[in-house]
């Protein structure tokens, strides 16, 4: 029932942008309407047609997991099995991800079919709505971080590398699938870098540790970011900590339904520029999540992505300071009767 009705909101799409039908190639958005979670594949969808066409290595898969579906069997490039995929639709027209398609495919697609529409973000606003099993999903995803990272041990001496590496294996211990990220420990200076890959660096007492991570579950996953110090802080980590401590406070206490994402953003930057910091914080506020990692709501200033009931996203303010290092808090969160709802809960 939950693909029929997902593929009732793509059509109503369809129908009032006028295109006859779409192929679907982005993995998320492939997977969001038909449950097919294989590496290759696309769907061709209109208001009569649902077909997956894949390639024999994921022939059995498809069957399983898109019964719903009228399977397809490519062979070689998309202009030899394109032609037969179509024969018989009479499609004047055929729409395209313009998003995830290169423009090599493109040019393939354009020999086959004379009339090509470009379509932007047709399935990722639906996507950005959550159902509350999806919701579920996520949360059994934010309990397993929130468990590996409470349970974590660090100490002074060990790498970045080692650290990343034990989080890993408790992160799969605890039921994770492949996780939707790399996880981040960034020590030192290197907790300067938003997106720093774990290093050989030793972690030194006194100094920002920042660590993100992320679980996954039945596709769903979620994404948590603490930063820790080791030993006696200094009077530096304590000031931007604190700060980056309230802004998040304040995003989470003044996000309701109805506001745009970017002045979402801008209830947390606030405190960061009052506190003089507003150039290290360089990042949005922070993203949707589910099937992928990134994906609408995008919270950042210019955003005008309008915020509801049902999205799940993060709140991630961060400072970072070159030379020093840098402080990120994350949770990962749902918009719930108007109102933020926490579903990361990590004690560290």
């Amino acid at each position: 029932m939950k693909i029929a009705n997902r593929l009732k909101k793509l059509r109503q799409r369809l129908a009032e942008k006028k295109i006859e039908a779409i192929l679907i190639s982005q993995p998320e958005n492939r997977h969001y309407l038909s449950g097919f979670d294989g590496s290759f594949g696309f769907l061709l969808i209109s208001q009569q047609t649902k077909i997956l066409a894949t390639d024999f290595r994921y022939l059995e898969q498809a069957k399983r997991q898109a019964p719903d579906y009228k399977l397809f069997q490519t062979s070689g490039d998309v202009e030899n099995w394109l032609p037969e995929l179509t024969d018989g639709l009479n499609l004047r027209q055929l729409g395209f991800e313009a998003d995830h398609v290169s423009f090599a495919i493109y040019r393939r697609l354009s020999n086959i079919q004379d009339e090509l529409v470009a379509v932007d973000s047709l399935v990722e606003p639906l996507r950005a709505v959550k159902e509350p099993w999806e919701i579920e999903l996520i949360t059994e995803a934010a309990a397993i971080s929130d468990a590996v990272l409470d349970a974590a041990t660090i100490q002074a001496g060990m790498t970045e590398q080692e650290v990343a590496w034990e989080l890993e294996k408790s992160l799969h211990d605890r039921g994770s699938q492949p996780l939707p990220f790399d996880i981040i420990v960034a020590s030192g200076p290197n907790a300067a870098l938003p997106h720093a890959s774990p290093s050989q660096r030793k972690i030194k007492d006194g100094e920002p540790v920042v660590i993100d991570i992320g679980a996954r579950v039945q596709g769903y996953g979620s994404d948590l970011s603490r930063t820790i110090c080791l030993g006696k802080a200094d009077d530096t980590f304590k000031r931007v900590y604190d700060t980056v401590l309230g802004a998040q406070l304040t995003a989470i206490a003044g996000i309701t339904a109805g506001i745009t994402a970017g002045q979402a953003d801008a209830l947390a930057r606030a405190p960061i520029e009052q506190a003089g910091y507003g150039d290290g914080f360089g990042h949005g506020l922070g993203h949707g999540l589910g099937l992928a990692s990134h994906e609408q709501p995008f919270l950042s200033p210019d955003s005008p992505d309008s915020l509801v009931d049902g999205m799940v996203f993060t709140i991630e303010p961060g400072i970072y300071l070159s030379g020093w290092g840098g402080v990120r808090i994350e949770d990962t969160v749902v918009m719930e009767n108007g109102k933020i709802r926490l579903l990361s809960r990590a004690r560290k």
